[in-house]
């Protein structure tokens, strides 16, 4: 009985010590609204130019590529930087609100991270059903991230934005600083003038 006693204690103590620690760490890292602009990598994807296309599993086990919405979806692909923190984990929920504005312009949405499937399909599956293609870039590592120009050198991507027309050219393009949310307003003009 004292034994027990004593692993509680203990565990809570270990709680108390490393959690706030662990996450002051990913607050620090993450701050909602601390700028942190794009630091080492270079957009290599400009308005006008075609998108490269790219073959991502799926965290429902398809394979999804920016070829197979060719000639019938306009895309948005939505790159962030990393699972479980808090950008991210409300950027990526936001677009469950214009569903309807996606639906109206024919356009598909792409979420891609670097970070593996396991932990993809876990921490999305915190946040609620999800409408749209949650992709993997974790092998090889970020390689579609590098082809779009927006992989950092320490192995997560920037947080950024493409809007890709049904014939493959890219008519939006932006990296946001990884502390702050993109606006959905900017996703819904680009869609708009798809029209």
């Amino acid at each position: 009985m004292k034994m027990m006693f004593l692993k509680s204690v203990i565990l809570i103590a270990l709680a108390i010590f490393f959690v706030p620690s662990f996450s002051l760490a990913i607050s620090g890292i993450y701050n909602v609204m601390e700028e942190k602009k794009a630091i080492d990598s270079v957009l290599k994807v400009k308005e006008g130019e075609k998108a490269p296309d790219f073959s991502l599993r799926s965290i429902k086990g398809a394979i999804i590529s920016l070829q197979q919405f060719k000639g019938t979806h306009n895309v948005v692909i939505s790159f962030v930087p990393a699972a479980w923190t808090p950008i991210c984990s409300d950027q990526w929920p936001g677009y469950n609100i214009v569903e309807d504005v996606f639906d109206a312009n024919n356009a598909t949405l792409i979420g891609i991270s670097v970070d593996n499937i396991p932990t993809l399909f876990s921490w999305t599956s915190q946040m609620g059903e999800l409408w749209f293609h949650v992709c993997s870039d974790f092998y090889p590592h970020g390689e579609v991230a590098g082809n779009y120009g927006v992989l950092r050198s320490d192995g997560t991507a920037e947080r950024a934005i493409f809007v890709v027309d049904k014939e493959g050219i890219v008519q939006f393009a932006k990296v946001y600083d990884i502390g702050i949310r993109p606006p959905l307003e900017d996703i819904v003009k680009a869609l708009e003038s798809l029209r």
